[in-house]
């Protein structure tokens, strides 16, 4: 029977998963390198949703320092385990501290068991500024497995929520991200600006860029309903300063056919 491809590599979510790269990865702590090499391994965790860099040992310049610590426990995390904390770890290893010029990074570093990663130290994206040849990357390792499309579109797109047209366009911009929903862009001239305010918050997208949220102008719940990004990375430049509403949170109807609310991760943010 034929697998659908995103099923099966669902399958893979609670398994330690791996894979080489070859072009030059380099970590810094202010001024000082911490590791650069042509030896990284991009590394998914158990229930990891992005990959993180491991180093070879003899390309890391800090002295490693093993912490004798209990291991984590995959009962007590959650089911899927977003970026922006380097644990916990749900696979056999050892946290390790690691202590550059006299400063001591506590736990930034994981050395694994496994005999396919033992030879490298897994470290805290975090905790360091990241180059990949020369190019400075921005919110997490990029997943080789994973990408954004932009398609120019003449479709018809409506935008409402509780009855009240927000956006309505023929020019719009769809970009296609793995795994996640179908996102359209509109331009600000076919959007009711005068009932949106920008936000203060932003995000950080691997792919994308820095993104800046709108919400609804006397919006108790204060949710965001739309962003944008004004300065946004190479593979996003067709949706610069485009507007995007959230499907899960709006009634989006396109040809005049309403399109279902999708499932995602994201349905339950601020």
């Amino acid at each position: 029977m034929a697998i659908q491809m995103s099923a099966a590599l669902a399958r893979l979510h609670d398994e330690l998963r791996y894979e080489p790269v070859t072009h030059r990865i380099k970590a810094t702590l202010g001024d000082r390198v911490v590791a650069e090499t042509t030896g990284a391994v991009l590394v998914w965790e158990p229930r990891r949703l992005v990959p993180t860099y491991a180093v070879p040992r003899e390309d890391l310049r800090p002295q490693l320092i093993e912490v004798d610590a209990a291991p984590d426990d995959p009962a007590t995390a959650p089911p899927v385990l977003a970026p922006g904390k380097f644990g916990p770890h749900l696979t056999p290893g050892r946290p390790l501290d690691l202590e550059i010029d006299g400063a001591t990074l506590e736990r930034a570093g994981y050395a694994f068991d496994d005999p396919e990663l033992s030879g490298h130290v897994l470290l805290d994206w975090d905790a360091f500024t990241w180059t990949e040849e020369a190019t400075v990357m921005t919110g997490h390792a990029q997943d080789p497995f994973k990408r954004i499309k932009t398609l120019a579109s003449d479709r018809h797109v409506r935008v409402s929520m509780d009855g009240r047209v927000l956006a309505d366009s023929q020019r719009c911009v769809l970009l296609l991200e793995t795994h996640l929903p179908p996102r359209w862009y509109l331009p600000p001239e076919d959007v009711r600006l005068d009932l949106l305010e920008p936000s203060d918050k932003h995000s950080v997208c691997a792919y994308k860029g820095r993104a800046s949220y709108w919400s609804l102008i006397g919006n108790d719940a204060g949710r965001h309903l739309a962003w944008s990004y004004p300065d946004p990375l190479q593979d996003a430049h067709p949706v610069r300063d485009l507007l995007c509403f959230w499907g899960e949170r709006t009634e989006l109807v396109i040809d005049g056919t309403p399109v279902p609310r999708p499932p995602s991760p994201f349905a339950g943010m601020p």
